[in-house]
């Protein structure tokens, strides 16, 4: 929560106060929808005049030595140099207007782009799915690494912004999922998706509730098991005014699962034999971070292009997986905002005395949501006009491509400063109640979506085609 909002503590929930027209360039959520939607506006313009942002949206390329891996970038210093500017400029106005130092965050933030684009390339080795190196991963254990056994000085914090970063990261999200992806989906898909986040989120609240934890952590933990991981537990956090220190706790969580399902649901796919489309929905299902389950679909759909007796096509893994994880599940981060928002200002928040204010849940909704919203809504109009077939071989590599991969980069920078502020003995002090019952969710979470995938609608995801 920025230091725009007025805020007082009254027993321990935290109330928003507007501050008027000043809230649409004082805090950071406005900021976030202006710099996702401009950027999804300028691709539109380059798209529409038969152009692209491609080359500002440059990412590093597959390599296999060392050698193809530094000539890449050689070959394109001047495409990453003008995207650092881009990124510079956008964070730095935003950022000096909200109350930081320019002194203090470039040069904090020139360190994050640097080992960003190192940790980038390293995800991009032709082998780093093989060993679950996916980017945003790697940047979070970087970062862990740095925080808790190098160090860095206190003022670098500004250049560190996890919250901005994943809200911009967010907004460029809904331009990569137009709705007309949740009608090419088909009903399974979004009603597996639906049962799913729902039971999910209500196992881990109501465990959480029973372990007598704060039910403002019990949401965001629900979210962070639910919905999208990491952008789902800031997204409810941010709607429910939850304290501090309840975000890095849901997102610790999310990252634990996230790291041993990569490796468990492959291996336990490939065991039973499932078929790429089925283990793919199953990954869909089970997963809690896009990063985390797009390595594990990948690797199972890797499997199967290399190893005897697993059915279907390699690309149904990572497909399935799409359809159920990044269309399915992700689409519910702004309604578990919007009704959070509503639950905790008319009746966590209400005194015995006084009548609910409307207003207040506008003050708490996280607005960054509704760029989400209006990305998707705007891509969803440039889409209509296409088939599916067109869309993936006009639309996505020209327009949706390059903002995707601008998300990506932002990603990056939000995971990789998760770690750089996460102290693990900070984390100690929450003790084992929020781990039980994320847990908790965990095991209803996989055994659920395994029963949904492979044997209630196995049909469905034995024969995905695209």
């Amino acid at each position: 929560m920025t230091a725009a909002n007025e805020t007082k503590s009254e027993g321990g929930a935290t109330t928003v106060r507007s501050m008027g027209w000043k809230e649409l360039y004082l805090k950071e959520d406005w900021w976030a929808i202006y710099l996702g939607l401009g950027i999804i506006l300028v691709a539109y313009l380059f798209f529409i005049n038969g152009s692209t942002i491609k080359w500002i949206a440059i990412t590093p390329a597959k390599w296999h030595t060392i050698d193809q891996a530094l000539g890449h970038f050689g070959d394109h210093i001047v495409q990453y140099v003008a995207q650092l500017v881009l990124w510079s400029v956008v964070f730095t106005i935003s950022l000096r207007v909200l109350g930081f130092k320019f002194a203090e965050f470039f040069p904090s933030f020139l360190f994050v782009y640097v080992c960003s684009i190192v940790i980038f390339m390293v995800g991009q080795w032709d082998e780093a799915s093989y060993y679950n190196l996916e980017p945003p991963l790697l940047a979070l254990a970087l970062g862990l690494v740095i925080s808790n056994f190098i160090g860095l000085p206190k003022w670098m914090d500004a250049g560190f912004r996890v919250e901005y970063y994943i809200k911009a990261g967010i907004v460029l999200l809904g331009a990569t999922l137009p709705f007309t992806l949740i009608v090419w989906a088909g009903p399974v898909a979004v009603m597996q998706a639906t049962i799913v986040s729902v039971t999910t989120f209500g196992v881990i609240y109501f465990v959480s509730l029973k372990m007598g934890l704060d039910r403002r952590l019990a949401a965001t933990l629900g979210a962070g098991g639910a919905v999208c991981g990491v952008s789902g537990a800031i997204a409810i956090a941010g709607a429910v005014g939850a304290k501090k220190e309840h975000a890095p706790i849901a997102i610790t969580m999310v990252i634990i699962w996230a790291i041993v399902m990569i490796f468990f649901l492959p291996l336990a796919s490939r065991v039973l034999g499932l078929p790429t489309g089925v283990a793919g929905a199953w990954i869909g299902t089970s997963e809690f971070a896009d990063a985390a389950g797009f390595a594990a679909a990948q690797a199972y759909g890797n499997m199967a292009g290399s190893v005897q007796g697993i059915p279907g096509n390699p690309d149904d893994a990572v497909f399935g997986f799409t359809l159920m994880k990044v269309i399915g599940r992700d689409i519910w981060i702004g309604i578990w905002a919007f009704v959070f928002a509503i639950i905790a200002t008319t009746r966590w928040e209400r005194k015995a005395d006084s009548k609910p204010n409307p207003a207040e849940i506008w003050w708490r909704f996280p607005k960054f949501v509704l760029g989400f919203f209006i990305a998707s809504v705007f891509i969803t109009i440039v889409a209509s006009g296409y088939s599916q077939a067109d869309f993936n071989k006009i639309v996505n590599p020209k327009l949706v491509g390059p903002i995707k991969d601008l998300r990506t980069w932002a990603f990056i920078f939000c995971f990789f400063s998760i770690g750089l502020t996460t102290r693990f003995r900070e984390l100690a002090s929450a003790g084992m109640k929020p781990f039980w019952a994320f847990t908790s969710g965990v095991f209803v979470n996989v055994i659920l979506g395994f029963v949904l995938s492979t044997i209630v609608f196995a049909g469905y995801w034995s024969n995905l085609t695209h």
